[in-house]
């Protein structure tokens, strides 16, 4: 992908572009084995596409797209979920590499244009540290338990309240916590799907992100030269 075409964590509008984004803080979210783990938090949490980043606490940030005909911010959607890992401009934006794909898999699917990503079943998209879910998360039905239990801490009462982060998103900590491992979530742009997940790198190799694309972005015509 042309970096041009990326618009993750870029405030405002860009020429070319048919919307205006606002960027918001969601917190850290700690990825001390360094398996960091994609999915739909409410349908596939333990079972997502795992990357396999530097270990550490990093901020995440979800990009808002304002999709309303009068741009009046009556109408918004997220368009990308991000891990930032390092500052920096992106110069190479690509196809993330899953851990467990070869390189020739990896260039093999970068050469028919295909991209690796999450299936969304429940309209939400999340990241977390893979290896904490095993231990963090309880037995029985997460559903009810946690997800949907009607207190004020469950993910979806956190999510809808605009009091804990902005409405659409929370920063959670799991259950059975013992050093603060959290998964960050949001609502998933304009539903379910499958969505691409994608890596920015610096014009020294430096990884400096990884974001779930929801392909809200429209250009105008065609993406400016």
């Amino acid at each position: 992908m042309d970096s041009r075409e990326f618009l993750a964590l870029r405030a405002g509008r860009v020429p070319g572009w048919k919307h205006v984004r606002t960027v918001h803080d969601l917190g850290l979210l700690r990825v001390p084995s360094g398996r960091l783990e994609a999915s739909d938090p409410f349908v596939m949490l333990g079972s997502g596409l795992v990357v396999v980043i530097p270990p550490g606490t990093y901020p995440v940030k979800v990009t808002v797209a304002d999709v309303s005909d009068e741009g009046d911010g009556s109408h918004l959607r997220e368009s990308y979920l991000s891990v930032i890992i390092h500052d920096g401009d992106p110069v190479v934006v690509e196809n993330v590499r899953p851990e467990g794909v070869s390189d020739q898999e990896w260039l093999d699917a970068a050469a028919a244009g295909e991209y690796f990503g999450i299936g969304v079943d429940a309209g939400t998209v999340g990241f977390a540290d893979a290896a904490a879910i095993p231990t963090a998360m309880p037995e029985g039905d997460w559903y009810s338990d946690v997800y949907d239990s009607g207190e004020d801490f469950s993910w979806f009462a956190l999510m809808d309240s605009r009091d804990h982060l902005i409405a659409g998103a929370a920063n959670v900590v799991m259950p059975l916590a013992t050093n603060g491992e959290n998964v960050v979530l949001s609502h998933s742009g304009w539903g379910d799907g499958f969505y691409p997940v994608l890596a920015t790198y610096g014009a020294d190799g430096t990884l400096l992100g990884v974001h779930i694309d929801l392909l809200v972005e429209e250009p105008e015509d065609e993406v400016p030269a």
